[in-house]
C-alpha cells in the first residue's frame, strides 16, 4: 500500500510503529501464515506473548518474509505465573528460544497481579534483560497508577510502555495523562472494544461521511491520539483494511464526538482485581 506507518519515540530513544498488528488468540497453527500476510501488507510491528502460545509462529513469519530482522519491531511479554526475579529471566529465555530471532525490542509484564506482589522483582529481571541488550525497551501492560508510581520510586529504568484496554467506550484519559506526566508512551489493546464499539451509531455516522469503514474511523482515532494501537484480525481483507488508515485524518469535531463516547466500559480484566 505504500503507505508510511509513523514511528513514536520512546524515552530511551527506541522508535516503535505506532500502527501494529496483534495476535492474541490467533491458533498457533494459523500464526505463521496470518502473520505474514501482516508482514506483506506493510505491518512492521508484531505484538505476541508468551500466554498466546503462539510466539513461534511469529518468529517464522518474520524470517519467511525476507525482511531484514532490524525492519521488524517484535514485542512479548513475561506471564503472571513466571513474575519474580529468576522465573522471569528463565521465562525470557524460553521467549527468546520460542521467537528464534535474536533479541526483542520491547518486553512487558502483562499484568501486575497484585495479590502476588511480585512486580517490582520482576521488573529488576527486566531491568537486566534491558541492560544486557535483549530487548531494546521494556514496559508494562495493564498497570495501573499507582502500580506505575510505585515501580518509578523504587527502579532505575522506567517502564517505555504501558500497553492498556483503551477503544472509544474506555477512553482512559485519566491514565493517558498519567502517562504523559511520566514520559510512558500509551499503547491500546481491544483497540475497537472487541468489535462492540464498531456498531455504535456516532462512529457510524462519521464512517459513512468519509466513506471509510467504522474500524477504520477508530484505529485513526487512536492514532491522532497518540496512541500506539495494534489491532488484531485473522482475515486478510481486515488485515489490509485495518492497515489503510494512514491517507485521512478526522476534524477536531469528529475526534470531540469519539472522545465523548466513553462511558467506562471495561470489557477485560480489572487490573486491581485480576490475578490470574
Amino acid at each position: 500500500m505504500n503507505q508510511v506507518v509513523p514511528d513514536i519515540r520512546l524515552n530511551n530513544g527506541v522508535e516503535i510503529p505506532q500502527l501494529g498488528f496483534g495476535v492474541f488468540q490467533v491458533p498457533a497453527e494459523d500464526t505463521a501464515s496470518v502473520t505474514l500476510t501482516a508482514l506483506e501488507v506493510g505491518y512492521r510491528h508484531i505484538d505476541t506473548a508468551a500466554a498466546y502460545g503462539n510466539e513461534e509462529g511469529v518468529g517464522q513469519a518474520v524470517r519467511d518474509s525476507g525482511l531484514a530482522r532490524e525492519d521488524v519491531f517484535i514485542t512479548t511479554k513475561l506471564w503472571n505465573s513466571d513474575q519474580g526475579y529468576d522465573s522471569a529471566l528463565a521465562a525470557f529465555d524460553a521467549s527468546c528460544e520460542r521467537l528464534a530471532l535474536g533479541y526483542v525490542d520491547l518486553y512487558l509484564i502483562h499484568w501486575p497481579t497484585p495479590t502476588r506482589d511480585r512486580y517490582l522483582d520482576t521488573w529488576r529481571a527486566m531491568e537486566k534483560i534491558y541492560a544486557d541488550g535483549r530487548s531494546r525497551a521494556i514496559g508494562v501492560s495493564n498497570f495501573q497508577a499507582n502500580h506505575l508510581h510505585r515501580l518509578a520510586a523504587e527502579s532505575t529504568v522506567p517502564p517505555a510502555v504501558n500497553q492498556i484496554e483503551l477503544h472509544p467506550t474506555f477512553t482512559q484519559e485519566p491514565m493517558r495523562d498519567v502517562h504523559a506526566e511520566m514520559g510512558v508512551a500509551t499503547e491500546a489493546w481491544s483497540p475497537l472494544g472487541q468489535a462492540q464499539d464498531l456498531d455504535n451509531h456516532a462512529i457510524g455516522v462519521i464512517a459513512d461521511r468519509l466513506d471509510k469503514s467504522p474500524a477504520q474511523v477508530i484505529l485513526r482515532w487512536h492514532l491522532q491520539l497518540g496512541n500506539i494501537v495494534i489491532p488484531k484480525s485473522v482475515t486478510p481483507e481486515r488485515i489490509r483494511d485495518n492497515f489503510d488508515v494512514l491517507n485521512f485524518e478526522l476534524s477536531v469535531a469528529d475526534m470531540g464526538d469519539l472522545n465523548a463516547l466513553d462511558r467506562g466500559n471495561r470489557i477485560g480484566p480489572d487490573p486491581d482485581r485480576f490475578n490470574g
